[in-house]
């Protein structure tokens, strides 16, 4: 039985920042990835520019060379897979992680394929797989889309976008361009202050000028197959007809992969319990790294932040073995 120093379990860019620290410290590793190398940035919409410049999402000093002043999905996508072919990584992808039990020192995890042993583990899930439901009647109508890829399935269409923040302003200014009727409804007064700062005039100008309707501080109530009644600011219940919905109101960590890890989750944003300076949770030798540290508060973490998990961890797990 084969007992590896490390199991990380996903393949974003701070699970590889993980297994580069690793492999610089001679710590056999594995990542186990249940989708590709950066699955949840391959699942970001087609073109969507991130808000940091290439230099704060680089790992391990390994320079992200691109033309553009913010790099963009596919940019991202190609410098994260060239980094674990290059570094030819240990990887196995499409294969997802069901349950880790710890059984005295070793931890033992279970995957859709297999079984491993581990001394260490490292759980950088990130947050993108499970949608922030709205929590109410219709969300379940095939016309309600919780993740937005481009806009050209939308031309012509009345679209309702649900949201404030940097996903749905992206996707209500896409839409409109291609075409669409946008309406956007959101529960804030005013725009998300994550909203990208070149964005941001943009949106608004076009709420201004009346080309997008927006509903701040309104709540949508229920969704039907061809309209959404939603309560505007004054508590007037207003329907109004729709073809689609873009609901772009966030994605939780899986918590209940969380809590089956024996991992301890603190207060109403379900915060994992973790030392901030090891990033060793309440299980000895289970760690967390990057964005599934904030628990709901998603907008905690971001890869430029969390850069330096992979070396607090890879030091901690040294300072054991003296």
């Amino acid at each position: 039985m084969e007992i590896l120093d490390i199991l990380i379990v996903g393949a974003g860019p701070i699970g590889l920042n993980c297994a580069l620290e690793a492999k610089k410290n001679n710590l056999s590793y594995l990542i186990v990835e249940k989708g590709t190398i950066a699955n949840s940035l391959y699942n970001y919409p087609l073109y969507m520019r991130f808000f940091s410049t290439a230099d704060k999402l680089e790992i391990d000093g390994i320079p992200f060379i691109t033309t553009s002043p913010k790099p963009g999905r596919q940019d991202a996508l190609e410098y994260y897979q060239g980094i674990a072919r290059q570094k030819k990584l240990e990887l196995h992808l499409y294969e997802k992680v069901i349950k880790v039990t710890k059984n005295g020192s070793i931890f033992e995890i279970t995957t859709c394929k297999s079984t491993y042993y581990a001394k260490n583990v490292i759980v950088s899930t990130g947050f993108y797989d499970i949608p922030a439901l709205i929590g109410v009647p219709g969300e379940e109508l095939p016309k309600v889309h919780h993740y937005y890829t481009e806009p050209y399935p939308y031309a012509q269409q009345k679209v309702v976008v649900v949201g404030s923040s940097n996903s749905a302003v992206d996707a209500a200014l896409e839409t409109y361009r291609k075409g669409a009727e946008v309406t956007m409804i959101m529960r804030r007064a005013e725009f998300s202050k994550n909203v990208k700062y070149w964005v941001k005039p943009d949106v608004e100008n076009r709420i201004a000028e009346g080309e997008i309707r927006a509903h701040f501080q309104s709540e949508l109530i229920e969704i039907k197959e061809n309209s959404v009644v939603f309560k505007d600011k004054n508590g007037k219940t207003q329907e109004i007809e729709n073809d689609f919905v873009l609901a772009m109101t966030g994605y939780i960590p899986d918590f209940e992969f969380l809590k089956n890890c024996g991992i301890d989750l603190q207060g109403d944003l379900l915060i994992p319990r973790h030392n901030a300076e090891t990033m060793e949770t309440n299980i000895p030798n289970l760690y967390l790294a990057g964005v599934v540290c904030g628990g709901k508060d998603t907008h905690l973490w971001f890869i430029e932040n969390s850069r330096i998990h992979a070396k607090s961890i890879i030091e901690n797990i040294l300072s054991k073995l003296v």
